[in-house]
């Protein structure tokens, strides 16, 4: 039969309340109690009920992560490190897919917050859910703009655009294209449209941001980079939106008989591991996103100890310096 609390206090000769308080570490006890509960719970290999603990002390020891699709190398990478940063800290992890979709961000978000999690780590695309707003729960952004209540973690995605864009324009090519989101999507990510804009104008160069969903299937993606090219024949050089739309151009390209980067140079954005190794050659702007993972951490056991926070974080990006950006 499993030993109950009442057996450990009997044994060690103590009331069940002065058990409870040694378990949950609890007001001031006395060495000679600490030690004769602890041998007692030992003696009698007593294993704690975690859902007791977890009511007594209410907090569940779960966070929370929403994200579009853990398909995606970037957000397969960030919810690899938040887990890891997460399990460090004693959290335990519930994961929810997204997919872009409103009705099922707001199940996963109900069903949490109905399971008692100490805090959420979001990313999605989605915007306006009311259950954020009026959630009393300790919530963090990644690269996301929630609401005004919420701090975001992003990367340094102006200066992200600055890179790409100057790296491309020092190759000699005049022609780029910027392939990005839907503009009325608010995320800091936008930034990088502003900074290729600007940096072209700087150099008297036209500008033209070629609009892509982030929520298109493989082949719908593959039917809208067809167009732009159709659209742009002259085009010289493209700063991808995310290093899997870079490798969809490139596969394109080459299907169409354009040389890279001899016919077309491409630098993409994100830089994870994965993509490193698949392509390496891909010239692509890295986002540090085992940092991004530990300062989102940091920020939400902030929030969950109701320290004051920063409402952004920017942290810096460097270009992975491969040969489809430079001539």
């Amino acid at each position: 039969m499993k030993p109950k609390l009442e057996d450990v206090a009997k044994l060690a000769g103590v009331s069940k309340t002065t058990a409870s308080r040694v378990l949950n570490n609890r007001g001031y006890l006395s060495e000679k109690t600490l030690k004769k509960v602890h041998d007692a719970m030992e003696q009698l290999n007593y294993q704690p009920n975690a859902a007791a603990r977890q009511l007594f002390k209410q907090k569940t020891g779960l966070i929370g992560l929403i994200f579009p699709t853990v398909s995606n190398p970037f957000f397969g990478e960030l919810v690899d490190y938040l887990e890891y940063e997460l399990y460090q800290r004693q959290f335990k992890v519930i994961i929810g897919n997204s997919l872009q979709d409103i009705s099922k961000e707001t199940d996963y978000l109900n069903q949490l917050l109905a399971g008692q999690v100490d805090g959420l780590i979001v990313g999605t695309h989605n915007q306006g859910i009311a259950e954020y707003k009026y959630s009393h729960l300790p919530v963090v952004a990644i690269d996301r703009v929630m609401n005004s209540d919420i701090p975001i973690v992003e990367s340094d995605n102006y200066n992200g655009g600055v890179l790409a864009t100057e790296r491309l324009i020092k190759s000699g090519v005049k022609q780029i294209i910027h392939t990005n989101g839907p503009v009325d999507l608010e995320t800091p990510a936008n930034r990088r449209r502003l900074a290729y804009e600007k940096v072209m104008q700087d150099h008297g160069l036209p500008h033209n941001t070629f609009t892509v969903d982030f929520r298109l299937s493989y082949n719908e993606k593959k039917e809208q980079y067809n167009k732009l090219f159709d659209l742009y024949p002259n085009v010289e050089a493209i700063f991808a939106s995310n290093d899997v739309d870079a490798k969809i151009i490139m596969t394109i390209a080459e299907e169409r008989g354009k040389k890279i980067p001899d016919n077309l140079l491409v630098v993409g954005y994100d830089g994870t591991e994965l993509m490193r190794n698949i392509v390496p050659e891909l010239t692509t702007v890295i986002q540090p996103i085992e940092e991004m993972a530990k300062t989102a951490v940091d920020v939400l056991i902030k929030r969950i100890s109701g320290v004051q926070t920063e409402p952004e974080y920017i942290l810096p990006v460097t270009l992975w310096d491969g040969r489809t950006g430079i001539k």
